[in-house]
């Protein structure tokens, strides 16, 4: 018998992916973790910090996919795990972890979790956030500015030179392995009531 559901949820970055795992969470309460693929960035501490600001971030290279593989395999099978913790200030993984115990539901969001085959096939429910461009490049500007410490053209650089073509090549392909297409992210609230039902039945059925 199954100890966890995974749902995995991707989309471009700032089309509502974080809004939909909170809005089930706020349903499932403590049944429900959340996982972020951000966490999982590959270690550079042996870079400089200005090598670092030139890394492709949403490359599938950019991630630890090996290490989120391992982590969430053991967390399905009920063992917790020492979660990495990633600074987006400095681009660097703190020296300290994050212990997650097991849960009966499993969120994993982020831009490229359904690309590798491995995790994808972890997953009982795929999640496909299908939001408009311009929506989610406002959406990112004013995340990045206030939340991680970036500055206004630091932002606009890196959108128009590794995020907008790397969605276009590596996330948006991946809506192919989606169960389910969600437009307009954390506003559609039909959506993440369907969701919720599932992710009941599931744990009533399989659990």
């Amino acid at each position: 018998m199954k100890h966890s559901v995974l749902i995995g949820i991707t989309g471009g970055s700032g089309s509502g992916k974080t809004s939909i795992s909170k809005a089930l969470q706020n349903v499932q309460g403590s049944n429900l973790v959340i996982i972020e693929q951000d966490s999982y960035y590959k270690d550079s501490s042996h870079m400089s910090y200005e090598e670092r600001c030139l890394l492709n971030y949403d490359h599938p290279k950019a991630f630890d996919n090996d290490l989120l593989f391992e982590q969430l395999t053991d967390l399905l099978n009920g063992k917790p795990i020492e979660k990495p913790v990633y600074n987006f200030s400095t681009h660097l993984r703190e020296t300290f972890t994050e212990t997650i115990e097991p849960h009966p539901i499993v969120v994993l969001e982020g831009i490229l979790v359904l690309e590798d085959p491995r995790i994808r096939e972890l997953m009982d429910i795929k999640v496909f956030v299908d939001t408009d461009d311009d929506v989610r490049v406002l959406r990112r500007l004013k995340r990045d500015i206030r939340e991680r410490g970036r500055t206004l053209d630091s932002v606009i650089i890196q959108y128009l030179g590794s995020v907008k073509p790397m969605h276009h090549a590596f996330t948006e392909p991946t809506k192919r392995y989606a169960d389910i297409i969600i437009p307009e992210g954390g506003e559609n609230q039909v959506a993440i009531d369907i969701l919720n039902s599932k992710l009941e039945l599931i744990c009533r059925n399989h659990l």
